[in-house]
């Protein structure tokens, strides 16, 4: 650190060597974070290899999980007593303010009752169309429309690109929640380097949606199955300034939806198969099923992997490869062997069907509310016990 003013007795050009972190700094934020891990395994936690900010402790009764966001931290478990003394331990250690049993935490407002958990970000919504000014607007029945068609050149350059971007960027945050809003955002995100009016235009189509389900959110019940089942789907060429695809997903454990993801490939495909083998590799590189092992459960095997292209999954069953898959073959031998091991099960279902469509492209108003359905969403929290 630079001498500050009026310390006379540093030489030219010599510097303060730190002994101790400085809120503030740059680094500030990393020692803070490796301070806290060191002090976390010595009490006996370990560290998630597949999420950092996870970390567990003991086993059946004893079992503990602690989830860390900078200084913000959730813990659960089975033994109320063992909660308290890492309690008491993080006390002594940094003093912390202890907020009693969970009701909100980032912004997301965790309810609880007999019958499950429930996930919302009601008041995070009401803030965004609050400063959207739209909160006397007219309600709609879906997020974007079907046949919308946006790019970078039509429409004039909005006066004020940053309020774009920024509830671009809040947006992003209440999907954690709202999953069926995913798609939309996505798209929408595309255009936050030169945003332009008809996209500002959809931006306010999707809050006054919003508008319309500001209490919707996840709901976890209680007595649940620890199947875990993925859906997968990939609109190919779909982005008209690009032509890459846009692939999507989401992963249930039960009934429950845990994970879920609308991305653009970031290179173009040459066929529907490419595309589908390329973002089926992804999902045996996913994080959820090993998350889950750091929770201690024990996963039903092989997960079943929905898919509604018929080629991708003869590529995976076929061990002949001919020119037009050569591309291939690497994912496809990753892919087929998890296959093998019993790791996942493709399995072939009605495109009518798909769920991962929900993620992957605009739907009719019928088709979005019936795949909503399937989400495990609801939209009364239920009363907290």
């Amino acid at each position: 650190m630079k001498p500050p003013e009026g310390y006379t007795r540093a030489k030219p050009a010599q510097v303060c060597c730190l002994v101790k972190s400085l809120y503030g700094l740059k680094q500030a934020r990393r020692q803070w974070n490796k301070e806290l891990t060191s002090k976390l395994h010595q009490y006996g936690f370990t560290q998630s290899a597949h999420d950092n900010c996870l970390f567990v402790k003991g086993s059946n009764v004893n079992f503990l999980a602690l989830l860390v966001h900078v200084d913000d931290i959730l813990i659960t478990g089975a033994n109320e007593a063992e909660i308290l003394r890492v309690k008491q331990f993080l006390h002594q250690t940094f003093t912390i303010k202890d907020m009693g049993y969970a009701r909100y935490f980032l912004g997301v407002e965790l309810a609880r009752s007999s019958s499950g958990l429930f996930l919302n970000q009601r008041k995070y919504t009401l803030d965004i169309l609050k400063d959207a000014g739209i909160l006397d607007a007219k309600t709609t029945d879906y997020p974007m429309s079907k046949g919308l068609k946006l790019d970078t050149e039509t429409g004039t350059l909005l006066s004020n690109p940053e309020r774009y971007r920024r509830v671009i960027g809040r947006l992003l945050y209440l999907s954690l929640t709202r999953p069926y809003i995913t798609y939309a955002v996505q798209r929408l995100s595309q255009f936050i380097q030169s945003p332009r009016q008809p996209h500002w235009d959809a931006i306010l189509h999707l809050l006054r949606y919003l508008k319309g389900t500001p209490t919707k959110g996840l709901f976890f019940p209680t007595h649940n199955s620890l199947q875990l089942k993925a859906f997968f789907d990939a609109d190919w060429a779909s982005c008209p300034m690009t032509r890459k695809s846009l692939t999507g997903y989401c992963i249930f454990l039960g009934s429950s939806l845990i994970s879920w993801k609308s991305k653009k490939q970031t290179t173009i495909s040459r066929s529907s198969q490419e595309n589908h083998g390329a973002w089926h590799q992804s999902f045996v590189n996913c994080e959820s099923p090993y998350v889950l092992k750091d929770f201690q459960l024990s996963l039903s095997l092989p997960i079943p992997l929905y898919c509604d292209n018929k080629a991708a999954i003869h590529i995976y069953e076929n061990l002949v490869f001919h020119e037009r898959t050569k591309h291939l073959d690497i994912d496809c031998h990753i892919v087929r062997q998890q296959v093998l091991n019993g790791f996942i099960q493709t399995t072939h279902l009605s495109a009518k069907h798909q769920l991962a469509d929900f993620f992957t492209k605009p739907l009719t108003s019928h088709l979005f509310h019936f795949f909503r359905s399937k989400m495990g969403l609801v939209n009364l929290n239920p009363s907290p016990s």
